[in-house]
């Protein structure tokens, strides 16, 4: 281990601090993916219904790894090709850190769509009609009544997503991010010593999911305070 040591701002200042941000900023799109979609998928509307039952389910079907090297590879030739047809733009090139946020958040979207709706399907409607009742505005209802439980019953799955999306990020190191698996494959097969390295790696995701659990294990304590348990 001493030369992880000695490699350690290559692997985990710079590596792991890309890998945060890469998982941080992915959360954030997928959050907004899946918020949206589940919206569709309870909507009235059939055509957003349509659209987002078509998203989850392609999205889902398809291996993560292909549809990141599609949208690295492909997704830059048909935007160049569409941009040269409209004669609205000369070139576009896609770097692997936009890549890589956009698939896995795009990606991740579809799990968090299903992981919302849930829990809003969880929340029992005579509380929205007697915040109706009351007079209350909708977003007050949204506000007081929805969200909160929302974010309690939406929780434990979304604990889930969450700990598979920090895995998922790993991918990036693919298309030529240099994440902290990217550089600690470089340097443990430049010094033949992938072992050792790539086990430096996996104890800095098994330190990522052990804070994210209690984080996240907070927060379902907070948003569970006067729940009533069996």
């Amino acid at each position: 281990m001493e030369d992880v040591w000695q490699y350690r701002e290559l692997i985990f200042y710079k590596g792991g601090a890309l890998t945060v941000q890469v998982a941080l900023l992915s959360l954030v799109l997928a959050t907004l993916f899946g918020l949206l979609g589940a919206w569709a998928k309870l909507s009235k509307n059939p055509v957003a219904r349509g659209t987002a039952e078509t998203y989850t389910t392609v999205i889902r079907g398809i291996p993560d790894l292909v549809l990141m090297l599609l949208v690295f590879f492909q997704g830059q030739i048909i935007l160049n090709r569409f941009g040269e047809w409209t004669g609205m733009w000369d070139y576009v090139e896609i770097d692997p850190m936009t890549a890589g946020i956009g698939t896995i958040g795009f990606i991740m979207g579809a799990y968090y769509t299903e992981t919302f709706r849930g829990a809003y399907l969880s929340i029992p409607s005579g509380q929205i009609e007697a915040g109706i009742a009351c007079g209350m505005s909708k977003p007050l209802i949204f506000r007081r009544i929805i969200w909160p439980q929302l974010v309690r019953y939406a929780l434990p799955s979304f604990t889930n997503n969450w700990l598979v999306q920090m895995k998922t990020t790993a991918l990036v190191s693919i298309i030529g991010l240099q994440d902290i698996v990217y550089n600690a494959n470089a340097i443990g097969r430049k010094l033949r010593e992938p072992f050792t390295f790539l086990f430096a790696a996996l104890l800095f995701f098994l330190v990522l999911t052990a804070v994210s659990e209690i984080v996240l294990r907070y927060l379902e304590r907070r948003y569970s305070a006067g729940v009533r348990r069996a």
